[in-house]
């Protein structure tokens, strides 16, 4: 499998991370620096009052990039983990295309959608629960959950429009592109993946739901050619790694 990944991408966003992580934390102490403060001083009020919430805005930010771009190993490393012995014939695009994770098979495109959340995850067709998650870890470890099924469907109808717009071979026909939800953590809790809408599970069951993968119907050569041609153009342009 060959891996195609915009680095620029991520060294800038893991800046930002580090950035907003440490001026988050900066502004908090400030904020309980304030409370040591002569008593006659307005600040003793103020200063808490306007530093902690901006010192958790702040940090929220700093949390949100650095779950995706900072955290060992990142989301995108798991995805190539994952697949590398299995999707052989495959190209995986990681920021370089409107959905961040990509993979290109002789069968067409199914965007990848890493989730890192832990604790205990089921899903009904596309509700989402989550439970078990800590306060301390809800308010600083991650963010919620969210809904997987509504981030595939929107991340399939980016690589759509993608399409239509710069494959213009591809443009009057209907190309078969997938979505698969990854959860990538280790770390504790359970999943009940079984009733979902979209394919759904652990980085550890990919491989052999790949296998299973792997009678799909190929697209006609010249139609997968002008698909490569476009995703690498697009590589090309962002200046991607490939490996």
């Amino acid at each position: 499998m060959k891996i195609i990944r915009n680095e620029q991408h991520i060294r800038v966003r893991r800046f930002i991370a580090y950035t907003f992580s440490f001026a988050g934390m900066a502004v908090l102490l400030a904020g309980m620096g304030g409370l040591f403060l002569e008593p006659t001083s307005a600040l003793v009020i103020w200063l808490p009052i306007l530093a902690l919430p901006l010192g958790y805005g702040l940090a929220q930010v700093g949390l949100y990039f650095s779950n995706r771009y900072v955290r060992t190993p990142r989301p995108d490393e798991r995805l190539d983990e994952s697949l590398q012995s299995v999707a052989r014939d495959g190209r995986l695009y990681h920021f370089v295309l409107p959905a961040p994770h990509v993979l290109l098979t002789p069968a067409g495109l199914i965007a990848l959608i890493p989730k890192f959340q832990i604790g205990d995850i089921s899903v009904e067709g596309s509700k989402w629960k989550q439970t078990n998650v800590g306060f301390m870890r809800r308010m600083f470890g991650q963010e919620a959950l969210g809904n997987p099924t509504a981030e595939a469907e929107y991340r399939v109808k980016q690589i759509a429009q993608f399409v239509s717009q710069n494959v213009e071979a591809l443009r009057e026909e209907e190309l078969p592109i997938g979505a698969i939800i990854v959860f990538t953590s280790k770390a504790g809790g359970t999943l009940d993946l079984r009733e979902s809408d979209i394919p759904a599970m652990h980085f550890t069951k990919l491989k052999g739901f790949w296998k299973q993968r792997q009678k799909d119907t190929p697209l006609p050569r010249e139609k997968y050619e002008a698909l490569r041609a476009a995703l690498d153009k697009a590589a090309e342009e962002k200046e991607a790694v490939s490996e």
